[in-house]
């Protein structure tokens, strides 16, 4: 379970407050409007964003102090967080060690997520020689290697067309459904929260509101919603 303890985040002309709890293994949708603080919050949750007060609690245990990569998080941004230089295989190998060394049995895991990810024998291509899809695949197939609780997507796929990025929330699922992980993820579009299933989150007039079943508040959204929708 993620509680967000009166926690209050704050930047020069920025306020954001979250006091709530997602359960474990929800799927929650985070929309609003640019600038309101979804990314913020996520950075917040991974350890990129110190809180001005308040506590982030995973199963009861306070995250304050413990650095990034230390979390019970896997994070992936719109670039997909893969290194240029280093070959899809490479990559992936730092989801296992942060030396991303690699033995007999990390190349057969490392294979076997490829595979499961549409990318079999794709391995020694680097970033550049794929296309949109295969990069976001590709950082799947870390998460999935990675097997942490929780999965925070900020718009990886906001480049992709609409048929290619229904794929890729089909593919957050299964990762999801096979790590057990709580999803969250930022996405401006309303059908990808009804896609995502499950809960979603509105973040709008610096205050991250507790989740709610998403075509229930889609159905019926409050005026800050409606504002943002249209």
């Amino acid at each position: 379970m993620l509680h967000l303890d009166h926690l209050l985040l704050t930047e020069p002309g920025f306020r954001l407050e979250a006091d709530l709890t997602i359960p474990t293994g929800a799927h929650v949708a985070v929309i609003g409007p640019s600038g309101a603080g979804k990314s913020t919050l996520l950075n917040a949750i991974a350890g990129f964003v110190v809180p001005a007060a308040g506590r982030i609690l995973w199963n009861g245990q306070d995250l304050a102090g413990q650095p990034a990569g230390a979390r019970p998080v896997s994070i992936l941004f719109q670039d997909q967080n893969l290194f240029p230089h280093l070959t899809v295989e490479r990559n992936l190998a730092l989801g296992l060690a942060p030396d991303g060394r690699m033995d007999g049995a990390a190349r057969a895991r490392i294979a076997a997520a490829l595979e499961r990810t549409g990318l079999g024998g794709l391995g020694q291509r680097r970033p550049a020689q794929l296309s949109g899809g295969q990069q976001g695949r590709a950082a799947l197939a870390r998460a999935l290697l990675r097997a942490r609780p929780l999965l925070l997507l900020d718009e990886p796929f906001a480049a992709l067309g609409p048929a290619l990025k229904a794929e890729m929330l089909d593919l957050v699922l299964d990762v999801a459904r096979e790590t057990g992980a709580t999803v969250l993820m930022v996405t401006h579009d309303p059908g990808d929260a009804l896609r995502l299933g499950g809960l979603t989150m509105l973040v709008a007039d610096g205050t991250a509101h507790s989740p709610c079943e998403t075509s229930a508040l889609l159905a019926d959204p409050p005026k800050a919603l409606r504002d943002y929708l249209g």
